[in-house]
């Protein structure tokens, strides 16, 4: 494995740079507990490096009580002991940098742990109940609710305490939203910001960024009332434009956690003395049809254009299932429950040969990827036995919905080692045959997921800032121009003739005798 080279220190590599996401609970175990951890990362540095990556976004490695995968925090300014120390953090951050890779760390602003010693407080009684949103009940006695909303994890947003006030928690009950109007809300958080930046960070991923301003009435929730009581109401913008005062005094960079299907409200968050980027979603929910893939990167690119920030394409994530699961699947490919119930049909011969030719082709797109741990792998979406789910997800839906917990299956690494190679008996069980994924094993093989993506991730400079040009196509195909680099991807279902090149850069799948595209695959021509 030779030395990497250090990425140019240049300013704007959030632009085009290919941001890699990493779980640390489920990456690499370097203690043995069974729980990955920060030691686990520190070694497989080198590898991270080889890949080719620009940066590292680490889900929460907060303190926390997991109740909901660390993204419930009780101390922003600790590291969990499950994953380290401080310390240890920081080294990593150094280590990272020394390789050329820069770090984002994960922040959740809507809410915190209901062991955050603000809530621990607020239950007592004290005045950081200001800090939060109780309420008086509705009915007779206060035995209903303040208001309808419900949970993103299903049930209602509000719990009752045994002194007959209600709590707000648009997520798991051990998550109560903060509230956004109190000004030391915003002071704690910015303060969080600098502590990170002073560590060197080099940006902050933002969870759940268009939730965290609720209507101060908390009115019932009414389909197609406008403005949301608390998706993307204006006040957040403040917010954001402070946060944006705090990183340009670092040279710090925000992605958000956007979602919203108005393209134009969407913008307003990526306005320059905003956030830098947000992620795309309509991207990774697009099911392997070319039209609305090809719709959806025209919407991302004129949405993005006139206020000058970059793309950022995204196949998976810690929310989601895996791509080569997900394309394997009939119909759609997002987060609709029919797409990822339990017994759902893949074909995952199918969905690997799409997973490839999908990789080529957000690698090929203007702006920034983010690649998600074990995609480079190829992964498939794991079943957890019923009984080893920790998921909220699954339990809130009354034991319907699988959860998210198929898709942070701790990665293998090494194919013959117990447990593949990471660490100690994993928190999440691993598949039977989980050691053919290894990274050992694809390590050598030319064909492999894993050379797929270090090939792609290190080719993808011959694009430069080239912009996108679409190029006349069959039905099914989709065609374009970066510079003098052509890319064509065949989601037909017939091969087809390749237009005039003087050689294939890169390809996803074989070619046919005949020197055709076949289906599902994609190429890169000069």
């Amino acid at each position: 494995m030779g030395q990497p080279t250090p990425a140019p220190n240049t300013s704007d590599w959030w632009r085009r740079g290919v941001i890699y996401q990493v779980y640390v609970r489920s990456f690499a175990d370097g203690d043995g507990d069974g729980t990955g951890d920060l030691a686990g990362v520190r070694a497989r540095l080198p590898y991270l490096a080889e890949l080719g990556v620009d940066a590292l976004w680490f889900t929460p490695w907060y303190l926390s009580p997991m109740k909901d995968g660390g993204y419930d925090v009780a101390d922003y300014r600790a590291v969990d002991p499950s994953f380290g120390t401080l310390a240890e953090a920081e080294k990593l951050i150094a280590e990272a940098r020394e390789l050329g890779i820069r770090t984002i760390v994960d922040i959740v602003p809507n809410h915190v742990s209901d062991q955050h010693p603000w809530f621990r407080a607020a239950l007592d009684g004290g005045p950081e109940r200001e800090l939060f949103h109780f309420r008086p009940g509705r009915g007779e006695s206060g035995e209903l609710p303040p208001n309808d909303w419900q949970s993103e994890f299903g049930g209602p947003a509000w719990t009752r305490l045994p002194d007959g006030d209600w709590y707000l928690h648009l997520f798991a009950p051990e998550q109560p939203d903060l509230n956004w109007a109190h000004p030391a809300v915003r002071q704690e958080h910015e303060d969080i910001l600098r502590f990170w930046f002073e560590r060197g960070v080099a940006g902050v991923r933002i969870d759940s960024a268009a939730l965290l301003v609720k209507d101060p009435g908390l009115p019932d929730f009414t389909e197609g009332r406008d403005p949301h009581p608390y998706v993307d109401r204006d006040e957040l913008h403040d917010v954001y434009r402070s946060w944006r005062a705090v990183a340009d005094e670092y040279g710090g960079v925000f992605v958000g956690e956007v979602w919203l299907p108005d393209t134009e409200r969407f913008a307003r968050y990526l306005r320059p003395d905003e956030l830098h980027t947000a992620f795309n979603f309509s991207f990774l929910t697009c099911p392997w049809e070319a039209d609305r893939l090809r719709a959806s990167i025209d919407t991302t690119l004129a949405e993005h254009a006139p206020i000058g920030a970059p793309a950022t394409w995204v196949l998976c994530n810690h929310d989601v299932t895996r791509t080569v699961t997900r394309y394997g699947r009939a119909g759609d490919t997002g987060f609709d429950f029919a797409s990822k119930a339990f017994g759902t049909p893949t074909d995952l011969a199918l969905g690997t040969r799409r997973a490839r030719a999908a990789a080529l082709l957000s690698m090929a797109l203007p702006g920034a990827v983010y690649v998600y741990q074990g995609e480079e792998l190829g992964l498939p979406e794991a079943d957890i036995p019923l009984d080893r789910i920790q998921d909220p997800m699954h339990a809130r839906s009354g034991g319907v919905d699988p959860g998210r917990d198929g898709c942070r299956v701790p990665l293998p690494w090494a194919a013959d080692t117990a447990h593949s190679g990471f660490g100690g008996d994993p928190w999440l069980p691993q598949p039977a045959g989980w050691g053919a994924y290894a990274a050992d094993r694809q390590d050598g093989d030319p064909g492999s997921m894993l050379a797929l993506y270090r090939e792609a991730i290190r080719g993808r400079s011959v694009f430069g800032d080239a912009a996108l040009s679409w190029l006349p196509g069959p039905e099914g195909v989709l065609a374009f121009s970066r510079g003098d680099v052509t890319v064509v991807v065949n989601l037909s279902d017939s091969a087809v003739d390749l237009p005039a090149h003087t050689s294939v850069l890169l390809r996803s799948g074989s070619l046919d005798p005949d020197g055709r595209l076949p289906e599902d695959v994609a190429v890169w021509l000069r």
